[in-house]
């Protein structure tokens, strides 16, 4: 079911498991960000292993708007910086064929989770690079990455480019708070000069720093917020920041906090730039989550 590249790979490089071909550099890649991404093949190294419990939450957060009509067994789909694979995954049994593709080292932590899975080929290039013609894919998806890069409106059109008319496409972009209240917002912006901090430490010692915070803010005030959800005072509790984490295993705290605190270049966008974004790049009948994560959305290529 799959199809062959329409590009001559710059390299081969060998995986736990498979051999990857590479198509992007961080000399031939213009719409990136070559400390971002570094980071991001540091992150996944990381935070490589993710089991059942650490994804199940999330998966029904994000996938709460994708259906049978998207993905099936018939469905040829790709995942747009797949980080360590765990989105991919969770899809293997749900569609006919994957092409799962990052920028960064984090294709090997990919290959070492997704293993010899017959239906899911990993390669390596950006979203500027994808090496397929325009109009191969049923589904795709892009899933905490785009906000990470310079252009994050041409990196979603060149994304949707490669949808076939009539497909379907996926996206999760950090939101600008626009549901939120001004406690919560002066909150965030607080945290934010922490991060401008913290990204730009050497990567050992950024890490321990978002291991603590992990363990002595993330941990404290999303269990605080559970305990509320548990006293039944649900609209106390999502006021609570970190609240989206209460059934989180800790696991997924430290690397939430590596990708929160670690990145240099994070943009964030209303609800509405979002829409007018996937319009722009040729979506139609767009729908949002309207549950964390804010904010997730598919929509249907014209």
């Amino acid at each position: 079911m799959k199809i062959a590249y329409n590009k001559t790979p710059i390299d081969t490089i060998k995986g736990p498991n498979n051999s990857i071909d590479v198509f992007t550099s961080l000399d031939n890649s213009e719409n990136i960000d070559s400390d971002v991404v570094k980071s991001f093949g540091e992150e996944w190294s990381k935070f490589a292993v993710h089991n059942d419990e650490s994804v199940r939450e999330l998966r029904k957060e994000y996938f709460d708007i994708v259906n049978e009509t998207m993905v099936n067994k018939n469905t040829y789909m790709i995942d747009i910086g797949c980080g360590s694979g765990r989105w991919t995954d969770y899809f293997t049994d749900k569609a006919g064929f994957i092409e799962a593709i990052d920028p960064s080292d984090a294709v090997f932590a990919a290959d070492n989770m997704l293993g010899k899975k017959e239906n899911v080929r990993i390669t390596k290039a950006s979203v500027d690079t994808i090496p397929w013609p325009d109009e191969t894919f049923d589904f795709g998806m892009s899933i905490g990455v785009l906000h990470h890069i310079p252009n994050t409106k041409q990196a979603l059109i060149d994304c949707v480019k490669k949808i076939k008319k009539g497909g379907y496409f996926f996206v999760y972009l950090y939101y600008r708070f626009d549901n939120r209240g001004i406690i919560f917002k002066s909150v965030f912006y607080l945290s934010n000069i922490f991060r401008l901090v913290i990204s730009r430490m050497p990567g050992v010692l950024k890490k321990i720093v978002c291991d603590i915070l992990a363990a002595v803010v993330y941990w404290p005030l999303s269990r605080f917020a559970g305990l509320l959800h548990t006293l039944n005072l649900h609209g106390l509790a999502k006021k609570i920041p970190l609240e989206p984490y209460y059934n989180k295993p800790f696991y997924n705290l430290r690397n939430d906090c590596l990708d929160r605190f670690g990145t240099k270049l994070e943009q964030r966008f209303l609800k509405s730039e979002i829409e007018e974004m996937m319009k722009a790049a040729g979506l139609t009948d767009i729908v949002f989550g309207e549950k964390s994560a804010f904010w997730h959305a598919v929509g249907r290529k014209l």
